[in-house]
């Protein structure tokens, strides 16, 4: 789930998402941040398994570029809920094995309930910010005159 990142992590996130592009090099990155290459690797490493960074190949420099972008929080809030579920789920298994009726058992189930709920709020939130966004996105690209695709926005959300 997410949490605090490490110092070092939080650098290398800072960096990129300060950088025009969105996009740098780890030799880029650790000439920026008065770093060495292995503080880099290991960063982004941690980045990347937290779907908060990507990694790309550059056939012109024939080197990998680390990648920020619009949807990092999205994905990361996703990976996040998914491992929120899962432990929903065991959280479940272990009121299953103490019984409903026991106390342990009725905690469990009820941290199990919560834990599902919250999730599932966490995705379905996620979920109607990217429409709302993309929305936002095309209709600053290509406002035609007439009707705002924002227009739609209580159609999208499920309010009319």
């Amino acid at each position: 789930m997410l949490a605090k990142l490490p110092p070092m992590m939080g650098k290398v996130l800072a960096c990129l998402y300060a950088t025009d592009s969105g996009s740098l090099t780890s030799a880029d990155l650790a000439q920026q941040l008065h770093v060495s290459p292995a503080s880099i690797s290991k960063a982004v490493q941690y980045l990347e398994r937290q779907a908060l960074i990507r990694r790309e190949r550059d056939p012109r420099q024939r080197r990998d570029r680390y990648v920020i972008d619009d949807d990092v929080w999205y994905r990361a809030l996703l990976a996040s809920a998914r491992v929120g579920m899962g432990l929903a789920e065991i959280v479940e298994q272990g009121a299953s094995v103490l019984g409903a009726a026991t106390p342990g058992g009725a905690r469990l189930q009820g941290a199990s309930r919560f834990l599902e709920h919250v999730n599932q709020d966490l995705v379905r939130s996620a979920n109607l910010w990217r429409k709302i966004h993309l929305l936002r996105r095309i209709e600053s690209e290509n406002s035609p005159r007439g009707r705002s695709p924002l227009a739609w926005l209580p159609l999208l959300c499920g309010t009319v």
